[in-house]
């Protein structure tokens, strides 16, 4: 098999606070990596510990992207300004596309106990950053797995494996790639993912190497992958991993905190917007 990727940069993310003191480990969006076109930002949060996330994320507005809440362990509870309201537990998945403007909230629906889950954010492209917002979420039974002799295990939130297995989640901007994957150790992962995809694995537990190179990505790192059609993954121990890829947008990024567009004027105007009540 030719034309594998590779892994061009591993990154360990950095220690910080979001929301009201929540602790998290920043891994896209510092100084870094800063953008990995469409990906904007990746925050990865586990802890058992109640102060280190009791206080959860306050309303807060957003625009101009796409968040993508996926679950690993606990229940979070989210409200937003046009109505909605639901609970992410472990295995589920809301992905919210922000658009011209929501206020929402994301807090914890338990007091003690482990809380782990990671935040995507999804760049949106010009001509939809301000459409109306929209959610698409889904508990643990409804996202697809796909089982590989025993030794491979596929959570298929958004695209679609070599096996035709085809995640819930649709997305027509970037095409995503969002796969929750368990090998088996000594166990080896061969899939394909669009050549001009963007892509970047983090590793949630374990580790394993990565493509001809057979380079070795470690637990809470994350590595981003050359451009290729073919992936190869071997376990070196049993692990856990997300493999989440998409198409870049090729445009300009102008970010102002919770708002994401093209322009420094446009976020000016989101600010706005936001406080003369503008918003869903």
């Amino acid at each position: 098999m030719s034309n594998i990727r590779e892994i061009k940069q591993i990154i360990t993310g950095r220690k910080t606070s979001d929301g009201d003191g929540v602790s998290l480990t920043r891994v896209i969006g510092t100084a870094d990596l800063d953008i990995l076109d469409p990906f904007l930002l990746l925050d990865a949060f586990g802890s058992d510990k109640p102060l280190d996330y009791i206080g959860g994320f306050p309303a807060h507005p957003h625009r101009g992207f796409e968040t993508v809440t996926y679950m690993l362990a606990g229940k979070m509870r989210h409200k937003d300004s046009a109505g909605n309201e639901g609970i992410i537990e472990k295995g589920g998945v809301q992905w919210m596309s922000a658009g011209k403007g929501i206020i929402h909230s994301e807090m914890p629906e338990q007091e003690e106990g482990l809380l782990a889950g990671f935040q995507l954010w999804v760049n949106l492209p010009a001509a939809h950053k301000m459409d109306q917002p929209r959610y698409q979420e889904f508990n643990q039974s409804e996202v697809p797995v796909e089982l590989r002799a025993n030794t491979c295990r596929l959570n298929v939130i958004a695209g679609e494996t070599m096996m035709a297995t085809k995640g819930v989640i649709d997305n027509d901007f970037v095409d995503p790639i969002y796969w929750d994957i368990h090998l088996s150790s000594a166990t080896e992962f061969i899939d394909k993912i669009p050549q001009d995809h963007n892509a970047f694995i983090y590793m949630i537990e374990g580790d394993a190497t990565i493509g001809k190179e057979n380079k070795q990505l470690e637990a809470k790192q994350l590595a981003v992958l050359s451009l290729a059609e073919n992936i190869k993954i071997n376990a070196n121990s049993d692990c856990r991993f997300l493999l989440i890829a998409g198409k870049p947008l090729n445009e300009s990024v102008a970010k102002g905190g919770p708002f994401v567009m093209n322009t420094q004027a446009e976020i000016d105007q989101a600010y706005v917007d936001y406080q003369t009540g503008h918003f869903a």
